[in-house]
């Protein structure tokens, strides 16, 4: 069964959050291995705890998704990079305080204890502190983190009219779906990706937030 909630997106501070009633059953359930969709700042996300095997293989299942892509990862706080990140160039700490929270994932060197399947078999993570109440609400109910990756079968475009929509499209998918209205879930390009495994960004993909502010900034010295 996919469970509704239906978040107060008219606020106009935009402070939503996941209300205590149902907040710890949710949160039980994702560190049992469930599934939830949820807005974010960009898109909205799908989300499971990023140390449960079986949430990994729920996210999959949902997606679609080639085992070989690494998942990216939505933290409560900067404060939690440490937890899966093996090392934090200056650089992007630097980028860390300017952009964060906000549309900025960095891939940095993975700490060994992160899943395999969240790395994609590799050695980098994509780590983002998120300008969204709701992701980050997950993460600190979790382990500091909860998964990001976009919510739509692979694919797809993943812009959603409705909360009716998407669950129709993944009913028994997901045990869970937060929807905090049509506005986040437009057709953002989603996060821009840098990756900062050394002192110098590399851009993987161009999003909200335009490459050429992150280049200048750091030439800001």
């Amino acid at each position: 069964m996919t469970r509704l909630i239906l978040l107060d997106a008219d606020r106009a501070d935009r402070s939503m959050t996941p209300t205590p009633r149902f907040f710890e059953e949710l949160i039980a359930s994702l560190r049992a291995g469930g599934a939830v969709i949820f807005p974010t700042d960009t898109l909205y996300g799908l989300g499971v705890d990023p140390c449960s095997e079986k949430g990994l293989n729920r996210l999959f299942a949902a997606k679609g998704r080639d085992r070989g892509k690494p998942i990216p990862l939505l933290l409560s706080g900067a404060e939690q990079v440490d937890r899966w990140a093996r090392h934090v160039p200056p650089a992007a700490a630097r980028l860390m305080g300017r952009f964060w929270p906000g549309a900025l994932t960095l891939v940095l060197h993975a700490d060994p204890g992160v899943h395999p399947a969240v790395t994609g078999g590799g050695d980098t993570v994509g780590l983002r502190v998120p300008g969204h109440p709701v992701p980050r609400a997950l993460a600190a109910g979790l382990s500091g983190a909860v998964t990001g990756t976009s919510a739509n079968r692979s694919g797809n475009p993943g812009a959603w009219g409705s909360a009716g929509e998407i669950v129709r499209e993944f009913t028994g998918a997901v045990d869970w779906v937060l929807w905090g209205g049509k506005e986040d879930a437009g057709n953002s390009p989603g996060s821009t990706v840098v990756r900062m495994t050394d002192d110098h960004p590399v851009l993987l993909r161009e999003g909200v937030l335009p490459f050429r502010d992150i280049i200048e900034f750091l030439q800001r010295g």
